[in-house]
């Protein structure tokens, strides 16, 4: 009896089991798949060649468009000031007049030579002639002493133009007593008063008389580094702002492209023309130039994401069918997201879209490849 109520509790208890193995091994199994699922898909995409747009803020400064020190051609006074700091003047306008008493005196002794080297002259020119005439009668007149008398001529002819060229000279020196503008500006300096002496920089003046600027166009003056120089033309245009007037924005055009690098800052000097009718601004200022780096030649760019830093190098991450490969890489510009690159690439290439680590290289693939 003992041993058929073991077996009877025994038997139950394996029959329990059984049926709790039975009535939970659904839920074990589902729990199992929520806890291990499937390898979610690689995000990649196609690449591509295209045009980067983009753009860089570098300093610049506004120069005058024609600028000039004036000083005085010969040692002299200030006589006569007609214009002063802030004066408007047009190209041609008297701006000083000098006076230096020896250039009159060198005026009248210049003069007094050329008449006595005139006389000289037409005395032997008329020898010459009379010796001329009277030789054609034969035996009246040697040959010698008609050809003396036509060297007399002709020494006398050369002292005449000398003595002009003197006198020319002399008048040359005292139109420089007057000091005109060679162009239209303003006055932006004056260093003299009248009665003052003057003369050539380093002799009479350490400073010039007058500073002439043409402001009504300005000069806009960047260097650009050398990374970016293949991205200007004569094309380009330009905005730039400066601190005296934040909220507005002024354009220029390149005008002008120095074709080399400063020795110094490694740089190509590029200037822009400014038309400045309103004077609004000066020169001297500070602008903050904004430079559109526009490039007509496509080349590929991809998201920032995908390009992969690490302690190896510059990379992305190449997919195949089965496998990933690590592409060295150089890069170009970034902007908004996106970075210019070049390596051995082409187009239509599957690349990952956010390149890191965990992928590494010759790896195999096992998740599925969600092109973009």
């Amino acid at each position: 009896m003992y041993i058929r109520k073991v077996f009877s509790v025994s038997a139950i208890v394996m029959l329990t089991s059984l049926m709790l193995v039975r009535c939970k091994s659904p839920e074990a199994k589902t729990s199992a798949e929520i806890a291990a699922p499937a390898d979610s898909a690689l995000e990649a995409f196609l690449l591509s060649k295209s045009a980067m747009q983009s753009n860089i803020t570098i300093p610049g400064e506004l120069v005058a468009y024609q600028q000039v020190d004036l000083y005085a051609k010969v040692n002299s006074f200030v006589k006569k000031m007609y214009v002063d700091v802030g004066s408007i003047v047009s190209a041609g306008q008297l701006l000083a007049r000098m006076e230096a008493p020896e250039i009159g005196s060198q005026m009248n002794g210049a003069q007094s030579r050329l008449k006595a080297q005139e006389a000289l002259y037409i005395a032997s020119k008329a020898t010459y002639n009379r010796l001329l005439q009277t030789s054609k009668t034969p035996g009246t007149v040697s040959q010698n002493d008609l050809d003396q008398a036509l060297a007399k001529q002709n020494s006398d002819y050369a002292q005449f133009q000398s003595a002009q060229a003197a006198l020319k000279e002399v008048g040359a020196n005292s139109g420089y007593l007057e000091i005109r503008a060679p162009f239209s500006g303003i006055i932006t300096a004056r260093n003299v008063s009248q009665g003052a002496y003057v003369g050539p920089s380093g002799k009479g003046s350490e400073l010039p008389l007058f500073t002439l600027q043409q402001q009504d166009k300005l000069r806009l003056v960047v260097s650009v580094p050398e990374a970016y120089t293949g991205y200007m033309n004569n094309k380009s245009e330009v905005n730039f702002t400066v601190r005296s007037l934040p909220n507005q924005v002024f354009n220029a055009k390149v005008a002008r492209l120095a074709g080399a690098l400063d020795s110094r800052l490694r740089a190509q000097r590029t200037e822009m023309d400014v038309l400045n009718t309103g004077k609004k601004l000066l020169p001297g200022m500070v602008a903050e130039v904004n430079i559109p780096l526009s490039d007509e030649i496509h080349n590929f760019v991809v998201p920032s994401d995908a390009i992969l830093n690490s302690t190896q190098g510059t990379f992305v991450i190449k997919l195949t069918r089965d496998s990933s490969k690590w592409v060295s890489i150089k890069t170009g510009r970034n902007t908004d997201g996106k970075t210019e690159i070049f390596g051995p690439l082409k187009v239509s290439d599957t690349l990952l879209m956010k390149a890191t680590e965990e992928t590494r290289n010759n790896e195999k693939l096992t998740a599925p490849i969600k092109a973009k």
